[in-house]
């Protein structure tokens, strides 16, 4: 399988507890940038008042595959972010590189306080 065995597992099936997309996640860097993708977009998606419907027609992006990633069951490729950060005029790729080191040297994403799920 391209991109190693881990992509055979879906972002959320890396949360080690809590909601998605708010979850403590697993250390695997790939699940984690899935996890912010999915928690800026929900975000973005409230503070412009879109739905899934309305962003679908807006981004050309299928409104389902909008939910999956709302969901943390899909892996999005470039062409959909690309496609829903310009119908947003918001970047939801993470800043990855610069989210703090642990004693072990891994990145980890800081999890923010605001909780929601976004089941899709």
């Amino acid at each position: 399988m391209p991109g190693g065995t881990r992509r055979g597992k879906k972002p959320r099936d890396y949360a080690v507890s809590g909601d998605w997309p708010y979850s403590v996640m697993d250390s695997v860097r790939q699940a984690q940038v899935g996890q912010a993708v999915a928690r800026a977009l929900a975000e973005a998606m409230e503070r412009r008042g879109f739905s899934a419907n309305a962003l679908a027609d807006a981004s050309g992006v299928n409104r389902q595959v909008i939910s999956n990633i709302l969901a943390g069951t899909v892996w999005p490729d470039m062409f959909t972010l690309a496609s829903l950060e310009a119908s947003l005029d918001e970047m939801l790729w993470p800043r990855h590189t610069e989210w703090p080191m642990d004693d072990d040297g891994a990145r980890h994403q800081p999890i923010p306080l605001h909780r929601r799920s976004y089941e899709g």
